[in-house]
């Protein structure tokens, strides 16, 4: 029942992620990191960037990063990285660090009034601590709002995707 409120405290956030995308829709990579349950979540971030916008993006399980994603970036390449305060926070620091000494645009989404995460980001979208059950759907919102104002600032048609339009139109 509380569900929509926690909604609103996102889209709070709204102009925050408007200029984000303003600042990085010209960019040719993402990358998308998240731990545990939200792995599935920096999955989606990807996945929607790439149908709506065109732009490469890769989601990935934080704690692989050093298998590979890292050999990507550099200071062109933006990061987002789900970082809510739970167990997986220290370790997600880390991989925020590693980031940083490569020079890459670190785009976080956490907790409200993270203090230690705000100084070590380039973007940073907050909001309220909730449950770590119900954060991974809060978290989906930011990330498709991301993709959705990236494509509106591209001008492609967010509606009607190339190569795609069929799989979302007709069962």
């Amino acid at each position: 029942m509380r569900l929509p409120h926690y909604l609103e405290d996102i889209l709070r956030q709204e102009t925050i992620i408007k200029n984000i995308a303003q600042k990085y829709y010209r960019k040719k990579t993402f990358l998308y990191l998240g731990r545990g349950l939200h792995y599935p979540i920096a999955l989606e971030g990807a996945l929607k960037l790439k149908e709506i916008s065109y732009i490469n993006a890769e989601g990935y399980a934080a704690g692989e990063m050093k298998h590979g994603p890292i050999a990507l970036v550099d200071e062109d390449t933006p990061v987002i990285i789900l970082a809510p305060q739970d167990a997986y926070y220290d370790k997600v620091i880390s991989n925020l660090e590693e980031i940083r000494a490569r020079e890459g645009i670190v785009i976080a989404i956490g907790t409200e009034g993270d203090t230690r995460l705000s100084k070590l980001v380039t973007s940073l979208i907050t909001f309220p601590k909730r449950s770590d059950n119900i954060m991974p759907i809060l978290m989906a919102i930011p990330v498709q709002l991301i993709a959705y104002y990236i494509a509106l600032k591209k001008g492609t048609d967010i509606d009607q995707p190339r190569n795609l339009a069929k799989s979302v139109t007709v069962e």
